[in-house]
């Protein structure tokens, strides 16, 4: 079993930034892909950015290329989001998410374990 918690969340204006971490527990973090995904009110979960176990890989969504940045640090078992110039379409609740593998991952049904989500709201 993973347990992660998400921290970070906020209210912030368009244009600002925000960092979310995710901390993991349980079994050894540093075999596990990590992801983040969102999920807006009355809309599906969506993904966001994806890190591979050693943090040499990364994917992110189209839709926040160039603005966010995920990384790892193995030692303190804590996945972070650099989330910049953030918009009003990126509010949202933000999901961590981990699985037992090498790769990278973009969809939800590939992580066995979720974070509680903590909310990110952007105003205009």
């Amino acid at each position: 079993q993973v347990q992660l918690v998400e921290s970070g969340g906020g209210l912030v204006q368009a244009g600002g930034s925000l960092r979310l971490s995710c901390a993991a527990s349980g079994r050894t973090f540093s075999v596990y892909a990590m992801g983040w995904f969102r999920q807006a009110p009355e809309k599906e979960r969506q993904f966001v950015a994806t890190i591979d176990w050693s943090g040499s890989s990364e994917y992110y969504a189209d839709s926040v290329k160039g603005r966010f940045t995920i990384s790892r640090d193995n030692v303190v078992n804590t996945v972070h989001l650099q989330m910049n110039n953030l918009k009003p379409e990126d509010t949202a609740v933000y999901y961590c998410a981990a699985r037992n593998g090498v790769d990278t991952y973009i969809e939800s049904d590939d992580y066995d374990y979720w974070g509680q989500g903590t909310q990110v709201t952007v105003s205009s």
